[in-house]
C-alpha cells in the first residue's frame, strides 16, 4: 500500500501536530502546573519523588551536570540527587528545590522551637538539673524541636514509664541547684499518672503533663497529612489501632518515624505540649531561689 505524502497529506498532518502539541512541541498532557520553589536549607526534610528516599538536606553543590542536593536519612545514609523541577515532596506536596540564597538573612535565625539561634553554639557540660520524659518517642520529639536549645541548657532523659518515678526522684535527690522536671503522658485528674506525680512534686521537682494518650497525638494532624487522630476503642493497643484506622502498616516503629519526619518546628505541635515543655525548661534552668 502506497503511503500518501502529497501536499494535502502534509497539511493535514501539520494541523494534527499543531492541535496535539503547543508551539514548544510539548504535548498538552505533559504540561504541568507551576509548583513552589523551596530553598534547600540545611535540615529541611524532603522525599525524592522517583526513589521515595526521605532525608534531611545536608548540602547543595554545583556540578557540571547542574545543581545537586545531598540528603541524609534517619539511618545516616547519604544520597545525592539532581535538583530537578518537581523533583521532591515536602509534607506531601510536590516542590522544586532551589539553591539557598547566599545573602545573609535579614532577621536572626530561629531554632525549631522558635528561639533565636545562638551562632556556633556547642553542647555544654551538663547542668545538675535534668528533664525526664516518659518514653523514647517523647525524647525524640523534644530533640526534634528543642534540641538546639537543650544542648546549651539541660539534658533530657527518658524513663520507659513512670511507675518507678518516686524511687528515681529519691535517687536523683533534687535540690535548689539541681532541679528536676518530668513530662508525663496523659496526665489527667484521677489517673494513675496523676497519683504518682502527687507523690514526688515539691519545690525542686515539677511534674507536668499533656492530655494525650500518647505523644503521637501531640503532633498536629495537619502536619502528618491526616484529618484527625482516630479514636481507638478501649482494650486495643492504641498505636496499633491508630495504624489500622489510618490504613498504615501495623508497624508502630515505622509509623512513629513517619510522624516524626513530619515535624519541622514548634508549629507542627499542639499548644498543650509546647507550653509544658517550655515550662519545664524554664523551671530546670532557673537560678537557685528564682
Amino acid at each position: 500500500m502506497t503511503k500518501r505524502t502529497g501536499p494535502a497529506h502534509r497539511t493535514i498532518v501539520g494541523r494534527m501536530r499543531s492541535r496535539q502539541y503547543g508551539p514548544d512541541l510539548t504535548p498538552p498532557w505533559k504540561k504541568t502546573a507551576l509548583v513552589p520553589e523551596v530553598p534547600a536549607e540545611a535540615d529541611l526534610v524532603v522525599e525524592e519523588v522517583t526513589t521515595g528516599f526521605c532525608g534531611a538536606v545536608i548540602r547543595c553543590e554545583k556540578t557540571a551536570q547542574g545543581p545537586v542536593v545531598t540528603l541524609e536519612d534517619r539511618f545516616g545514609k547519604h544520597r545525592v540527587f539532581p535538583m530537578q523541577p518537581r523533583g521532591f515532596l515536602l509534607e506531601g506536596s510536590v516542590v522544586t528545590l532551589v539553591h539557598p540564597a547566599s545573602a545573609a538573612p535579614a532577621r536572626p535565625a530561629r531554632t525549631a522551637s522558635g528561639s533565636v539561634a545562638v551562632p556556633g553554639a556547642r553542647a555544654r557540660v551538663a547542668r545538675a538539673g535534668r528533664i525526664y520524659v516518659e518514653g523514647r518517642h517523647d525524647a525524640e520529639l523534644d530533640e526534634r524541636v528543642w534540641g538546639d536549645d537543650l544542648r546549651i541548657a539541660v539534658v533530657v532523659e527518658y524513663l520507659e514509664g513512670i511507675d518507678d518515678l518516686p524511687a528515681i526522684v529519691a535517687d536523683f535527690a533534687p535540690a535548689p541547684d539541681a532541679r528536676l522536671g518530668v513530662l508525663v503522658d496523659h496526665l489527667v485528674p484521677g489517673s494513675k499518672e496523676s497519683r504518682i506525680a502527687a507523690q514526688v512534686t515539691d519545690a525542686n521537682v515539677l511534674v507536668v503533663g499533656h492530655p494525650y494518650i500518647d505523644v503521637w497525638e501531640a503532633v498536629k494532624p495537619s502536619a502528618v497529612g491526616i484529618g484527625a487522630w482516630p479514636v481507638v476503642p478501649r482494650g486495643q493497643d492504641w498505636k496499633t489501632g491508630v495504624c489500622r484506622a489510618l490504613g498504615w502498616p501495623e508497624n508502630t516503629g515505622a509509623a512513629w518515624q513517619r510522624i516524626l519526619a513530619s515535624v519541622h518546628s514548634y508549629r507542627d505541635l499542639e499548644p498543650a505540649l509546647l507550653g509544658r515543655v517550655e515550662e519545664l525548661i524554664d523551671f530546670v534552668t532557673a537560678p537557685p531561689g528564682a
